[in-house]
């Protein structure tokens, strides 16, 4: 067990040397025209994840600290940080990874660390889109380390299968998915649906601003957990978009609060020819 979190912290942590140092190259060299023309696909902050993909040969990083409170079934408190990497080797199929390094959490008592769970994943997009014609995508989630802290109010899930919506409204960017997730208590099985609506317009200079409606069934607490999202982002340039926001639950089981702030960085080097 402690040599799987070390393995598990120990990855992403590699990753995100690699990021940073690869930040560093970047900015000893003058970026040639091509490069100028690649663009960050945040993922953050929402719980929807894009149809579109990431561009291809190029890793991108999604890193930022969630913090929830309040009427949480396994916590009082919580803080995590939360990170997603995405790498597309084809203009219609990318692999992700999605992680909890480290979480410290409180049930009305000391403080425990551990680290969250690692999934393992893809994405292949059936149908491009642009404009109002929507780009659609399916992607699929294994979990391959379950983690030792508790869970949110949504629960982990062993096996995700996702249907994903992406188009443009004008200057409105939606997003939605369709969720189907396999979830596991005491050697029992059972299917979870989720559904979740983002909408993401810009604003004056740089800033943008996203909202996003999401619902997730909770089989084994027969109940429901649903919410609003709320955030402004903030592109520096067209590599990194910064974001910040909260999250109110609505329902008794789920979450109450959750804050959240991190960003999306495209590294400028390519990996595949």
């Amino acid at each position: 067990m402690i040599e799987r979190v070390r393995q598990s912290r120990l990855a992403v942590l590699v990753c995100l040397a690699v990021a940073f140092s690869g930040a560093a190259n970047a900015q000893d060299k003058k970026s040639t025209p091509g490069e100028q023309e690649l663009a960050a696909n945040p993922g953050r902050p929402t719980v929807s994840t894009p149809a579109t993909l990431t561009p291809v040969g190029y890793l991108q990083f999604e890193t930022g600290i969630l913090g929830a409170a309040e009427h949480s079934g396994g916590f009082s408190n919580r803080v995590a940080l939360e990170e997603t990497i995405k790498f597309a080797i084809a203009k219609r199929f990318q692999f992700l990874v999605v992680a909890e390094p480290v979480v410290t959490s409180d049930q009305n008592g000391p403080r425990t660390n551990g680290p969250g769970g690692v999934s393992l994943g893809g994405q292949l997009v059936l149908l491009p889109g642009e404009g109002l014609r929507p780009t659609v995508s399916v992607s699929y989630f294994r979990s391959v380390y379950g983690g030792t802290a508790p869970d949110l109010d949504v629960g982990s899930s062993r096996n995700s299968l996702l249907l994903l919506f992406s188009f443009d409204f004008g200057k409105l960017h939606v997003d939605t998915n369709y969720i189907f997730n396999e979830q596991i208590e005491n050697a029992v099985h059972r299917a979870q649906f989720g559904q979740t609506l983002s909408l993401s317009h810009p604003l004056r200079g740089n800033f943008g601003f996203t909202g996003e409606l999401w619902h997730f069934t909770q089989p084994f607490q027969e109940g429901n957990a649903a919410g609003l999202l709320l955030a402004p982002t903030y592109t520096v340039n067209s590599k990194l978009v910064l974001d910040l926001g909260f999250n109110r639950g609505f329902t008794s089981t789920s979450t109450t609060w959750e804050v959240f702030a991190g960003f999306t960085y495209l590294l400028p080097k390519k990996l595949l020819p």
